[in-house]
């Protein structure tokens, strides 16, 4: 089975860099772990790649009500959970081969009993000093596979 690639960002909070949809290109599909910031940031992604998105803590206003708080994705037999805030995910990770979110802006991609957890940390304004990255995730024969870009702003 051919491998899927696929980009991951978060907490963009309205600002899409040009560093990240040059990170992003050549994806098949982008995942959006919320704190979106405006929709202006799904359709400058959505040229790039088909976009699914969860709404995170900041994304109040109307333009966001449509997009859901979580999202059951099956990629290449490989089943996704999307979440902003992992902290409030009801359910057990066991049911998920992957477990995507974002909310503390900072990255991570950790193997826990055969779940793997991927933050792809923060794209948006630079909080603190974590740096501002991206991710980019594999999926073939229902494995998952992924890796943080560090962008270079």
């Amino acid at each position: 089975m051919a491998s899927t690639m696929i980009g991951v960002i978060s907490d963009t909070h309205g600002l899409l860099r040009p560093e990240a949809v040059e990170a992003l290109r050549g994806v098949e599909m982008i995942l959006h772990g919320g704190d979106i910031g405006k929709p202006e940031i799904l359709s400058e992604l959505e040229k790039i790649a088909p976009v699914f998105a969860v709404r995170g803590n900041n994304d109040r206003d109307d333009w966001a009500s449509e997009i859901p708080e979580t999202q059951t994705i099956d990629i290449n037999g490989a089943s996704l959970f999307m979440i902003h805030d992992i902290k409030t995910m009801d359910g057990n990770a066991d049911d998920h081969d992957l477990i995507i979110f974002g909310h503390s802006h900072k990255p991570l991609v950790e193997n826990r009993d055969g779940v793997l957890f991927l933050n792809p940390g923060s794209a948006g304004p630079r909080r603190f000093r974590l740096p501002v990255t991206v991710a980019r995730l594999s999926i073939s024969n229902s494995a998952p596979k992924a890796e943080i870009v560090e962008l270079m702003v």
